[in-house]
């Protein structure tokens, strides 16, 4: 047993105002001045979206919860990009 596996890890999420769907999870509120310069100017300018609590038995709609706790502990946030969309040629009419 690793120990995430026990933890409950507080994070507070940000959503991006240059890409939809770009999440940042930090591991302390506002906390930007230790983020990397490229990922902020990327990310725009956070809006906080949630405060939450994460511990391994937690479901996360498109995160694996182990991976962004061990983030949050290791690295103190977490960058959730968008998902692949592929958008659907001609609405799946044939031509």
């Amino acid at each position: 047993m690793t120990e995430t596996d026990n933890a409950t890890t507080h994070c507070w999420i940000y959503r991006s105002s240059k890409k939809d769907e770009m999440y940042l999870y930090l591991a302390k509120e506002d906390n930007f001045d230790e983020l990397p310069e490229a990922l902020m100017t990327r990310f725009g300018t956070p809006a906080l979206v949630m405060e939450l609590e994460l511990h391994p038995d937690r479901n996360l709609a498109r995160e694996d919860v182990h991976k962004v706790i061990s983030n949050l502990q290791s690295i103190g946030y977490h960058l959730q990009m968008p998902p692949n969309l592929i958008p659907e040629m001609n609405d799946g009419e044939t031509i």
